[in-house]
């Protein structure tokens, strides 16, 4: 029995657990090899092609997005432009407007003064018509009043017309004359 233990001592000895016997290193060598053949072959071109899509869609991605902005810059600067003609335009129009506003004013003055203006002079030729009619009616009135005072402080008659139109013509020169 010693023979038998000291065997399984000896066998113990030379298999030490820690160290991997040859055949399992080549084997090992082995099917790793062609894992990575396999690998290689077959899924490392799918990841590949995988990868080079997703490149070129996030490049193309980013392109679009450049062009897109590139776009929406020119249109930003379009409207800001557009806007600029607005406003400049609005300024122009109120400007006019002002203008015709001041050029209405003037023009209703001016035929407001011109009114006022046929207006008095309307009446200033009304008044001098009265005030003739006035003046011919109070010499009329008068004349006559003076005939007949001057009829009974004579004692004449005064009735010839154009000794009566003397006297009344003296009497009121000598009246405008006193005045």
């Amino acid at each position: 029995m010693q023979t038998v233990i000291l065997r399984a001592a000896e066998e113990e000895h030379t298999l030490n657990p820690l160290v991997p016997h040859p055949v399992e290193i080549v084997l090992s060598l082995v099917v790793f090899a062609i894992l990575f053949w396999l690998v290689k072959k077959y899924v490392v071109p799918g990841f590949e092609k995988t990868f080079a899509e997703r490149t070129q869609s996030i490049e193309g991605g980013l392109a679009a997005a450049e062009t897109k902005q590139a776009e929406a810059d020119a249109k930003l600067a379009e409207l800001q432009k557009q806007l600029a003609d607005a406003r400049h335009e609005a300024a122009r129009i109120r400007e006019e407007a002002r203008e015709q506003g001041a050029q209405i004013v003037a023009e209703m003055r001016e035929q407001a003064q011109a009114e006022s203006s046929r207006i008095v002079e309307h009446g200033k030729a009304q008044i001098e018509a009265e005030r003739q009619q006035a003046v011919t009616s109070l010499r009329a009135e008068v004349g006559s009043l003076a005939t007949g005072l001057a009829g009974r402080i004579v004692g004449e008659s005064l009735d010839d017309e154009a000794r009566q139109s003397r006297v009344v013509e003296r009497f009121l020169a000598e009246l405008e004359g006193a005045s």
